[in-house]
């Protein structure tokens, strides 16, 4: 039963992104961005995390 939910809610969820790229392709650009923008964010904070760590907490 919940193979099922799944299946719905990731079709559900391509037929939504699918239908923003295609009523506004611009807007659905900008929400790219700025994903993209933070997971680099994400991933510089984990490196500043992990240097932190390696010179002993100082």
């Amino acid at each position: 039963m919940a193979v099922n939910a799944k299946k719905i809610a990731v079709y559900a969820l391509v037929v939504f992104v699918l239908y923003v790229i295609i009523t506004d392709p611009a807007k659905a650009a900008d929400y790219v961005q700025i994903g993209f923008e933070g997971i680099s964010d994400a991933a510089g904070a984990v490196g500043d995390f992990m240097t932190w760590a390696a010179n002993g907490g100082k």
